[in-house]
């Protein structure tokens, strides 16, 4: 017995036809002349009925549909045609296989008999032969990974927001949201926006904020993940993230190009954020136009997302596990790792490395100048620079893995005084004094010193002399 969803329409509306004669004994010429269909049709009609019940009413395919006016080999040829790489178009199929029609004396097919061998042929096999990435794409099973666990895994990723906003000089401008997810709750653990694009450190900004607690007490996620997935962005592979991921001991897992697997859990945040979020907003856009005058300034547009966040998507069932993502989170009752400090989370994440030589007149980063007495004892030294992108006051020096000193940029308040540096560097003269007036016992392992120049280490900061 055929299940009825597998019956076709038309074998249902024949059968509408033919009831009146079935169930009420109506004569099939009395229902020919009230309809559009003959009485010689409707006997073949009930004759196919009776046999065959209702799936008999459907249309009977042709035994040699696909393969009208061609040959076996020439249909063959059309296949073999039509899967090739690049794919050519039906008309050059047609153009060629009518011309070997001819040539070997067969009827010359019409361009539909060759369209219709091409349209019948699986797209699955076209896909496999002439577009392996398509293929993969669309017709291989995919295996839809999810975290087991709260901040099993994160995922990162950004997206310029349909609303305007004006900057601090009341120009409108779109801007960026950063955004960090718990795969295994869909709970938002932090965020970044922005009026630039993206950048490693938007990304930082937004993993610091997501690992740290939050000063608002409703919002409970925090914690390392113990992997951040994200895709091959410039800034999801630069060395500042890689570096700050293997410091937290966070494995760092890029999609492969082009195939973003399950990288549909944050583009669907995206979606709700745009459809619940920004629409109700003003300057909010469809299509690159805004539908009402921009208002909001980016701090207003910050908190207005952060209420989002804690008050409407974290409290609102998500449409794949069913739960509200906050209560999915804390299952369990698990502890999040955390970070000894905000400081070193910090020095991890957000503050930036940088190599630099100390020079006479200081460290030069960034188009400024930093100096600190402390330097004077490291002039021509190669050491590591710190620094926080977000205020670029202050820099941490370190030398061989040591803190070194915090150096400050002259215009900034506190910066060392003219005396200061003179002591350091008379300080720094002695003591290499010393070193050369000292007595040294040579033995094989150790470098000739005699053979080395002398340096002598001061930091010249302005003019004047000691």
């Amino acid at each position: 017995m055929t299940h009825p969803a597998l019956v076709p329409p038309l074998a249902t509306e024949r059968y509408r036809i033919l009831e009146p004669h079935l169930t009420e004994n109506i004569p099939l010429a009395d229902l020919a002349r009230t309809g559009t269909v003959s009485e010689r049709t409707l006997q073949r009609w009930l004759a196919r009925y009776r046999s065959d019940g209702l799936v008999g009413l459907a249309r009977i395919s042709r035994a040699d549909r696909g393969r009208l006016q061609l040959p076996d080999h020439l249909v063959e040829l059309v296949r073999d045609l039509a899967i090739k790489r690049p794919r050519p178009p039906i008309a050059a199929i047609h153009r060629k296989v009518q011309e070997l029609a001819v040539a070997e004396g067969h009827r010359s097919p019409s361009y539909s008999a060759v369209a219709r061998v091409v349209r019948a042929i699986p797209a699955s096999r076209i896909a496999v032969a002439s577009d392996p990435a398509a293929y993969r794409d669309e017709h291989e099973l995919v295996h839809r990974r999810e975290a087991a666990a709260s901040n099993e895994m994160w995922q990162a990723d950004h997206t310029v927001l349909d609303i305007i906003v004006l900057d601090d000089n009341g120009t409108p401008v779109r801007p960026w949201l950063t955004v960090i997810l718990d795969d295994h709750s869909r709970a938002i653990a932090g965020y970044f926006l922005s009026l630039d694009a993206p950048s490693a450190l938007n990304t930082a900004l937004a993993l610091r904020q997501a690992i740290w607690r939050k000063p608002n007490p409703e919002w409970i996620i925090s914690g390392i993940p113990e992997q951040l997935y994200v895709d091959n962005g410039s800034d999801f592979i630069s060395e500042h993230i890689e570096q700050a991921c293997i410091a937290l001991k966070i494995r760092l897992i890029h999609s492969l190009p082009g195939r973003p697997r399950g990288r549909g859990k944050i583009e669907r945040v995206f979606r709700t954020i745009n459809d619940m979020f920004l629409s109700e907003l003003p300057g909010h856009t469809i299509a690159g136009k805004p539908l009402s005058a921009p208002a909001l300034t980016l701090n207003e547009l910050h908190a207005r997302f952060e209420t989002f966040v804690c008050d409407v998507y974290h409290r609102r069932p998500h449409g794949s596990t069913g739960e509200l993502p906050i209560t999915r989170w804390q299952k369990g009752g698990f502890l999040p790792a955390m970070p000894d400090s905000l400081e070193q989370l910090d020095m991890l994440l957000v503050h930036v490395p940088k190599p630099r030589k100390v020079l006479r007149d200081g460290i030069r980063l960034m188009g400024r100048r930093y100096v600190e007495p402390t330097l004077a004892a490291f002039v021509g030294e190669q050491v590591e620079a710190v620094y926080d992108p977000r205020d670029l006051t202050e820099i941490h020096v370190y030398h061989q893995g040591q803190f070194v000193c915090r150096a400050l940029s002259p215009k900034h308040e506190g910066s060392p005084s003219l005396r200061a540096i003179q002591r350091a560097r008379r300080s720094a003269r002695e003591r290499d004094k010393q070193a050369l007036a000292t007595p040294e016992i040579f033995d094989g392992d150790q470098e000739d010193t005699a053979s080395r120049p002398t340096t002598y280490r001061g930091l010249r900061l302005y003019a004047a002399d000691d």
